[in-house]
């Protein structure tokens, strides 16, 4: 039996899971406005470990979502997971944010575009067929009426940048499907089982968070 701990810390959603051979056991996460990560992700480690009987020399390696998203956000998850790794010396994994995103909602044909909120009316975002099959690279890209036209046939959007882009992205073959919001380390189950047995791992030392854009900071108000 394989037991991977899943992390997703790349929005407000503070999301963990353990899952067995690809399959989630039990999902802890909460949103909140004031990003609770720093707080509420190891306690989530410790419940879940807890109230499957697990204990962390259980872990055979440890899967975190790597971006883009929230530069705090993806800063906190990885820095957890590195820690867990080389104290337990077990495997890094690292899982496309967008795509945890994507795997939310099941269509039997058109795309999905999983989009993130990148401040004003820029998101980060991707295009996936039916098979989540990525067709078109994760960007951070400025929404304008001209967005995402080349690609016909249905297009969902998720994610949370849906309320501000529905003024704008106006085609028929337009959906918002609001129910989805935030990427959850449930979807990350499967993905990053797929990538432990395939070998897939990262560099503990070395692995940096895709950030997708530089960090920028501003002036504290007085």
């Amino acid at each position: 039996m394989t037991y991977i701990l899943n992390i997703e810390t790349s929005t407000k959603n503070c999301s963990v899971s353990i899952a067995q051979d690809g399959t989630t056991l039990l999902c802890m996460e909460i949103a909140e406005s004031g990003y609770s990560h720093a707080e509420k992700l190891h306690v989530f480690i410790e419940e879940l470990l807890l109230e499957l009987q697990l204990n962390y020399k259980d872990l055979n390696a440890i899967a975190v979502s790597q971006g883009p998203g929230s530069y705090t956000g993806l800063r906190i998850g990885i820095s957890a997971a590195k820690g867990l790794c080389y104290a337990l010396n077990i495997p890094m994994i690292a899982v496309d944010t967008l795509e945890i995103l994507a795997r939310q909602l099941s269509i039997s044909e058109g795309f999905i575009i999983p989009m993130i909120d990148a401040r004003r009316m820029e998101v980060y975002s991707a295009v996936f067929n039916a098979q989540y099959q990525k067709i078109r690279n994760t960007k951070a890209e400025i929404i304008t009426e001209d967005s995402f036209l080349a690609f016909g046939g249905t297009i969902h959007f998720v994610g949370d940048s849906s309320e501000k882009c529905k003024t704008i992205l106006t085609q028929s073959n337009f959906v918002f499907e609001d129910h989805i919001v935030f990427p959850s380390a449930n979807e990350m189950s499967s993905l990053s089982y797929i990538k432990y047995q395939n070998k897939d791992t990262v560099d503990v030392a070395y692995f940096e968070p895709y950030y997708l854009k530089d960090f920028m900071t501003t002036a504290p108000k007085k």
